[in-house]
């Protein structure tokens, strides 16, 4: 019983934080879903260069994004049908909030990196 409850409740919170991270993608200042998706490509580019510290961050996607493109799957969806389209859903959520949120704090560390000495960056 505790397990599932464990279980339950990180996905919970995996479920919590994709939300969270879509929500602040339509506040107003914060960096719009183009910017994010416009973001990728730098932020790859920067993470393999090691100017930027997302590595282990764009590993997990990057893990993550297979999984749920992989015709391999740990639960499988036909022999255990809606336990194998609920692991696949979580997965999907953490990943579609992680991507979120590293496109978010890498579009911070950009600012900070363009800023003039002296400057304030909000």
């Amino acid at each position: 019983m505790a397990t599932y409850t464990t279980k339950s409740a990180a996905t919970q919170l995996r479920r919590r934080t994709a939300w969270a991270a879509l929500v602040r993608t339509f506040k107003p200042g914060s960096p719009g879903l183009a910017r994010r998706v416009g973001a990728i490509p730098r932020m790859i580019s920067a993470t393999v260069r090691g100017r930027y510290d997302g590595r282990q961050r764009m590993t997990m996607v990057l893990v993550a994004g297979a999984y749920i493109l992989s015709p391999i799957d740990f639960v499988p969806e036909i022999p255990l049908m809606l336990l194998g389209l609920v692991d696949d859903a979580a997965v999907a959520a953490w990943f579609a909030g992680a991507l979120l949120s590293e496109t978010e704090r890498f579009l911070e560390w950009e600012k900070r990196q363009q800023a003039v000495p002296g400057e304030v960056v909000e």
